[in-house]
C-alpha cells in the first residue's frame, strides 16, 4: 500500500483562492477610505485607515497557513476497493470512499494546473447532493488522476488485463461540439451584454464621489447641442465594447465545449484558460430544461440544462449543468431520444392556463406601482403621473407570460412550461419527483385557479418548476396522479429514498 501526496503547488493554489476572495472587499475598503491610507505605523491615522486591511491580511495569512498545512498532511491511497483520504494536523480527518459508489471523477485545470501539467480531481458519489464533492484533490499529476480512474474501473468491473481495452479506454461517441459560429451566436444572444453593463455600473457606483459628473454633463450637453450623431456613435461604441467583452467572456467559458457519451455517462469538457471536465451518469439526471430567451425563440434556438443529483462544474454551487449551450430545438430531438429514451420531447397536447387566470399574471405588479405613482405625483406633479405609463408594458408582459403557461401529463412524465423572461420547458419523470405542492390564494380560489410546484433532487435545496395559475381541476388531477404512485416510484428508484 503506497500513500500519495498532493503536488506542492496546491498550497499556492489555496492561497490564491483566498486572495481572490479578498479582492472585492479590498477594493470596497480602498474606495470607502477615500484612497487615504498610510503604511507608516507612527502616523496617528495609521490604525484608523489600515485596521480593516490588517483584518483582511490576517484572514489571508490564516487561510494560506491552512492551505500549507493541508498540503503537508494530505495523503490519499487505495485499499480494499476504496479511495482513502486523510489530512489534518491537530484534528485528523479521514474519508473512505468505495470505488463502486463513485459516480464520477471531475477534472479541473486552472492556469497554474496547466503550467505544471496538473489537474484538480473532485470525487462525486450518490451522496453528493449538496453541490460539494466527497473528496477534492487540489493538484495532482494527470498520470496520478488516470491511476485513480483505473483503480475505480478495476473495482467496478473486475480485474483489468492489458487486452481489456474497453475498461482502460472505454468506447465513447461525440454527442455535441460547439462550433465557433455557435459560440459567437451564443454570446450575441445571451444576457452577457447586460451583465457587463450592470457590472460596469456597479463598479462606477463604488467610485461615484471621485467621478466629475458636472464636467461629464457639460460635455454631453455640448455634444447634444452640436452633434447628436456623435452621441449616438458614442452609445453604439459603448454597446459594441460591452458586446466584445461578452463574447470574450463566453469564449473563455465555453471554448471547445464538447459532450461525449462514455460508459453510460455524459462527459462535458469546456474552457480556454481554465479547462473543466465533468462526468454525469445518465441515471443521475433528474430533470431536463429547455430555455428559450426572447432573442433565440424566433429562430428556434434554445439552451438545454440538466438538473443532476450531484455537483456541477463549481464546488458548492448549483448542480444545474448546461448540456447544449445553443442548439436548434429540431436538431436536439435526435440526441435527446438516444440519451434519454424514457422522455417524450415532442409533446403536443398542452393544457393552457385559462383565460380567467390572465389578470393573475400582472395584477400583483400594481402593488408597487401604486405607491410609487403617489409619491412621484406628490413631489413632481403633474410629471409624476407619467409613471402610470408603466402599466402598459406590465400588462403586456403579464399576457405574454400567460400565453406561455401550460402543463402536460403523460403516464410517466410531467411537462411544465412557464416564462419570466425566457420560455422554460421543464421535463421530469414521475419517479424523479421529490415533492408536489398545490398552491392557492384566496383570490385564486374565487376563480377556481391554482398553481402547482414540483421539486426534484438537485443540489442542496432541489430544483423546482411551477405551473402558474392553472385550472383548479387540472391541478387536483395532477396531485392525484402523483399521490397514487409515489410509493411505487420510490421502490423503482432507490436513489429517491
Amino acid at each position: 500500500m503506497s500513500k500519495y501526496k498532493l503536488h506542492p503547488i496546491s498550497a499556492a493554489i489555496e492561497a490564491l483562492k483566498s486572495l481572490k476572495s479578498l479582492i472585492v472587499p479590498g477594493i470596497i475598503l480602498i474606495a470607502a477610505n477615500g484612497f487615504n491610507f498610510t503604511v507608516d505605523f507612527r502616523d496617528e491615522d495609521f490604525w484608523g485607515s489600515m485596521f480593516s486591511f490588517l483584518i483582511l491580511l490576517v484572514i489571508f495569512l490564516f487561510t494560506t497557513v491552512a492551505g500549507i498545512l493541508k498540503w503537508l498532511t494530505f495523503r490519499y491511497w487505495f485499499e480494499e476497493g476504496e479511495l482513502r483520504v486523510q489530512y489534518g494536523l491537530i484534528v485528523k480527518k479521514k474519508r473512505y470512499i468505495l470505488f463502486d459508489r463513485i459516480q464520477s471523477l471531475n477534472y479541473k485545470e486552472g492556469v497554474f494546473h496547466r503550467l505544471f501539467g496538473l489537474v484538480q480531481v473532485t470525487v462525486e458519489t450518490a451522496a453528493s447532493t449538496d453541490g460539494k464533492p466527497e473528496a477534492s484533490l487540489t493538484a495532482i499529476k494527470r498520470v496520478a488522476a488516470d491511476q485513480i480512474e483505473k483503480e475505480m474501473n478495476q473495482a467496478k468491473y473486475g480485474e483489468i488485463t492489458q487486452d481489456d481495452d474497453m475498461l482502460i479506454t472505454p468506447k465513447s461517441r461525440k454527442v455535441y461540439k460547439m462550433s465557433a459560429k455557435d459560440l459567437i451566436l451564443l454570446a450575441t444572444t445571451s444576457s452577457g451584454v447586460g451583465v457587463v453593463v450592470f457590472g460596469v455600473l456597479a463598479v462606477v457606483s463604488q467610485f461615484a464621489e471621485y467621478i466629475p459628473y458636472d464636467w461629464i454633463y457639460d460635455e454631453l450637453a455640448y455634444l447634444v447641442k452640436y452633434s447628436v450623431i456623435i452621441v449616438i456613435a458614442l452609445i453604439l461604441m459603448g454597446m459594441l465594447a460591452a458586446w466584445i467583452i461578452s463574447i470574450a467572456l463566453t469564449l473563455l467559458n465555453y471554448y471547445d465545449f464538447t459532450v461525449v457519451e462514455e460508459n453510460k455517462r455524459l462527459v462535458i469538457t469546456r474552457g480556454l484558460l481554465e479547462k473543466k471536465r465533468i462526468a454525469i451518469p445518465l441515471n443521475r439526471v433528474q430533470a431536463i430544461k429547455i430555455v428559450e430567451n426572447p432573442l433565440r425563440q424566433p429562430f428556434g434556438l434554445a439552451s438545454v440544462q440538466l438538473e443532476s443529483a450531484g455537483g456541477g462544474f463549481e464546488e458548492g454551487k448549483s448542480s444545474k449543468i448546461v448540456l447544449f449551450p445553443l442548439i436548434s430545438k429540431k436538431a436536439a430531438v435526435a440526441p435527446f431520444e438516444e440519451l434519454f429514451p424514457q422522455f417524450d420531447f415532442e409533446v403536443q397536447s398542452f393544457i393552457q392556463s385559462p383565460k380567467r387566470a390572465k389578470p393573475f399574471f400582472y395584477r400583483l405588479d400594481f402593488l408597487w406601482i401604486a405607491p410609487l405613482t403617489a409619491v412621484l405625483t406628490y413631489f413632481f406633479f403633474p410629471y409624476g403621473l407619467l409613471v402610470l405609463l408603466l402599466a402598459i408594458p406590465m400588462v403586456a408582459w403579464g399576457k405574454w407570460q400567460h400565453k406561455a403557461a401550460a402543463v402536460q401529463q403523460a403516464e410517466q412524465q410531467l411537462t411544465i412550461v412557464s416564462r419570466t423572461f425566457s420560455r422554460v420547458t421543464f421535463y421530469v419523470q414521475k419517479n424523479r419527483i421529490q415533492a408536489m405542492e398545490q398552491r392557492q390564494s384566496f383570490f385564486q380560489k374565487r376563480r377556481d385557479i391554482a398553481s402547482l410546484k414540483v421539486t426534484v433532487m438537485s443540489g442542496m435545496h432541489g430544483a423546482t418548476a411551477i405551473a402558474y395559475h392553472m385550472d383548479q381541476s387540472e391541478i387536483e388531477s395532477l396531485m392525484e396522479w402523483y399521490r397514487h404512485t409515489k410509493k411505487a416510484a420510490i421502490e423503482q428508484d432507490p436513489i429517491l429514498e
